[in-house]
C-alpha cells in the first residue's frame, strides 16, 4: 500500500492525483509507469478544468485497463463487467466524497491562475489531494 507521505512526495516533484493514481497500479495492469503517467497527465486538476477529480479520473482508467471490453467474441460480457466495477468504484468514491467534482472537493477551482495559487499556497493541494488519491488507491485494491 502506497502511504501518503509517499503521495505528497509525487505531488512535490510534480505529478498530478490522476498520475499517481495510474501509475501505482501500472505494472500490475500490464503498462509501464511512464505510459500510466503519460496517459493519465492531461486529467489532474479535474482535466485541467476544475471538473472531474483526477485520482477518480485515474481510477476509472485502472479500472478500463483492467476489465475494459475488447474482444468482440466477448465484447457484451466484457463490458457488463466493466459496467460493474466502475459503478462499484463510483458508488465506494461518492459514499466517502459525495462528490467527484474538483472544485467542490478541493473548494477551489483550479482552472483560475488565482485560485490554483490559493489552493498552492494555502496547503490545501498538499493536504487534501494526497488523502484522496490515498483512498481511491484503497478502494482500488479491492476492486482490481
Amino acid at each position: 500500500m502506497i502511504e501518503e507521505s509517499m503521495i505528497r512526495e509525487k505531488f512535490i516533484k510534480g505529478y498530478d492525483c490522476s498520475q499517481v493514481v495510474l501509475s501505482y497500479f501500472a505494472e500490475r495492469l500490464g503498462i509501464t509507469e511512464e505510459m500510466a503517467n503519460k496517459v493519465s497527465a492531461c486529467f489532474g486538476g479535474g482535466m485541467m478544468h476544475g471538473d472531474t477529480c483526477g485520482a477518480f479520473t485515474g481510477a476509472i482508467m485502472a479500472v478500463g485497463l483492467k476489465y475494459g471490453h475488447w474482444d468482440v467474441n466477448t465484447l457484451l460480457r466484457q463490458k457488463e463487467e466493466m459496467m460493474n466495477k466502475y459503478a462499484e468504484f463510483r458508488a465506494l468514491f461518492l459514499e466517502k466524497f459525495a462528490t467527484n467534482s474538483c472544485k467542490e472537493l478541493l473548494g477551489y477551482d483550479v482552472s483560475l491562475p488565482e485560485q490554483l495559487e490559493e489552493a498552492l499556497s494555502s496547503g490545501r493541494m498538499l493536504d487534501f489531494c494526497p488523502k484522496v488519491v490515498e483512498s481511491v488507491i484503497e478502494m482500488l485494491e479491492e476492486i482490481l
